[in-house]
């Protein structure tokens, strides 16, 4: 089949699925997207490399050597959840993704709450990559040049918040050229990354196969075990770490309707994706412990003084003087890739939300050249500015803020679209074996653990010490950019609701109702 007759297949795929669930066209390229260029799509966006290199030493900081089991712990929630994302897509492939699915399962004023956290969340992210990368960027170039002193202008804020803006201006222009210039750059961005990371385990393995490594820790399976030896305080804190850790899979399932079958790619893609995450995360967890263990000098993974960037510190030791950098070069990809592929779930969120008139109509507008949605995704990224431009003014550590706050927003819309899932096929549940697994059980489970997770980070949240110190009137500034948002956010909903009552009334969106379920 020629690709032209692929695309028009997928095409029709597409308009006969949205016809049967009352769903609308937005003007995507149908038929680009495949299996493996999804994966590789929503590898990117959740940024192995990067989150890895934040997140190791505040996780051996509260489990030690448990470090693989709370990744596996941590990623129950994420799989269970992605079963949810996965039933609704085969049945509903909507670019709207949660919004969509959970305002057929629970009305409009749900899916428009649902919709905003996930647009919002990719807003937050965006920013704490945009600085990500910037980070990595003047430390790359400080150890090509040999001049430390380059590295230091990260750390003006001036610098950093110009920087920055630059970074988001580039990633907002890729991200604005089409899905398949966007799959070009990944596989070239997340490919180098991976091969980086192979080899730094690699490398280490070999450091304790050759007895040469600082510790040289002999492998144990109770690693991997999260039903011993951990308190039930370390638990929540791996679960909450991880929730950020394997956020960026779902973007797969924005993509449906630039898939390539739009009913069944999104679910594997998302379901290869959050796995070979897992693996990734659990490889590069075994290699440095073993190679460095978890002691609190030197090189050992819980030293407060590397706990920020593990890999910098572990990066010579292991690859050497000369290949060292290419571990820096990496990170600086890792977060540049995440950076361009999160302007895909925010600007096709936005671009469903304007289609059914929950958002102005200019959201709807695709580019008729590179159809993608050009108005939302240049908003996505001038509001992403904006954003890292307050919050660093307002904070001195505003990456610790902004983590801090994801975590509020994506259990939020993750937790309640677990719940559509449940709801929407509640007819049907109990129709056969799979059901009571696929559509029930493990939506179920899934949304319940991130409810709990979500109540925990809110009363987490107003307290000042648990993010940077940062405060508005007593309160954590991460109360005000996680629950604080979503209050502005009902606000604004009841704002458009007086402008343009259509959503609101079911006429652009169907609630959930018997026809919507085969």
């Amino acid at each position: 089949m020629t690709e032209s007759a692929a695309e028009s297949a997928s095409h029709h795929e597409l308009e006969a699925a949205e016809q049967s669930s009352g769903l609308v066209s937005k003007g995507l390229a149908a038929g680009k997207v495949g299996t493996l260029s999804g994966a590789i799509l929503g590898i990117s966006c959740v940024a192995p490399g990067y989150t890895l290199t934040a997140s190791i030493g505040l996780i051996v900081a509260a489990v030690g050597l448990k470090m693989p089991a709370i990744f596996i712990a941590g990623f129950i929630p994420m799989f269970l959840t992605a079963y949810a994302y996965r039933e609704l897509n085969s049945r509903a492939p909507d670019c709207g993704a949660s919004f969509t699915w959970s305002t057929k399962a629970f009305g409009p004023y749900v899916g428009w709450m649902c919709g905003w956290g996930m647009v919002m969340a990719s807003i937050i992210v965006l920013s704490n990559l945009a600085a990500i990368a910037v980070e990595f960027f003047y430390l790359f170039i400080a150890r090509i040049s040999n001049n430390p002193s380059i590295a230091d202008l990260a750390d003006n804020k001036a610098i950093n918040i110009v920087t920055t803006l630059v970074f988001l201006a580039l990633a907002t222009a890729i991200a604005s050229r089409g899905i398949t210039t966007s799959e070009r750059v990944q596989y070239v961005l997340v490919g180098f990354q991976m091969i980086v990371l192979l080899a730094f385990a690699v490398m280490a393995f070999v450091h304790v196969g050759r007895g040469d490594a600082p510790v040289g820790l002999s492998f144990d399976l109770d690693w991997f075990n999260p039903f011993s030896g951990l308190a039930l305080s370390a638990f929540v804190v791996g679960v909450t770490g991880s929730i950020f850790a394997f956020w960026g899979w779902d973007t797969c399932l924005t993509l449906g309707e630039e898939s390539k079958d739009p009913t069944k790619v999104p679910g594997r893609a998302g379901l290869l994706c959050v796995l070979s995450i897992l693996a990734t995360y659990l490889l590069i967890a075994v290699a440095v412990m073993m190679y460095a263990g978890v002691g609190e000098t030197d090189l050992g993974l819980g030293n407060p003084d590397n706990a920020e960037n593990v890999f910098a510190a572990l990066a010579d030791p292991i690859m050497g003087h000369w290949a060292g950098p290419f571990l820096f070069l990496a990170i600086l990809a890792s977060s540049v890739a995440s950076l361009q592929t999160t302007f895909l779930p925010a600007a096709r969120a936005m671009l469903a939300m304007g289609a059914y008139k929950a958002f102005p109509a200019r959201f709807a507008e695709v580019s008729p050249r590179y159809l993608v949605p050009s108005f939302a995704t240049i908003t996505a990224g001038v509001v992403t500015g904006v954003f890292y431009t307050v919050v660093s003014l307002l904070s001195e550590s505003a990456l610790l803020d902004t983590i801090a706050a994801l975590g509020i927003m994506i259990c939020w819309y993750y937790g309640i679209t677990a719940f559509a899932c449940v709801w929407y096929f509640r007819r049907e549940l109990f129709a056969n074996a799979r059901n009571v697994v696929f559509k029930f059980l493990f939506p179920l489970l899934g949304g319940i653990v991130l409810a709990a997770v979500f109540v925990i980070a809110i009363g987490e949240s107003m307290n000042p010490e648990n993010g940077s110190g940062a405060e508005i009137g007593g309160i954590g500034l991460v109360f005000f950019m996680g629950f604080g948002i979503l209050l502005l956010g009902a606000v604004l909903m009841l704002v458009w609701r007086s402008v343009n009552p259509a959503f609101f009334r079911g006429e652009t969106l169907r609630h959930d109702t018997p026809s919507l379920v085969e």
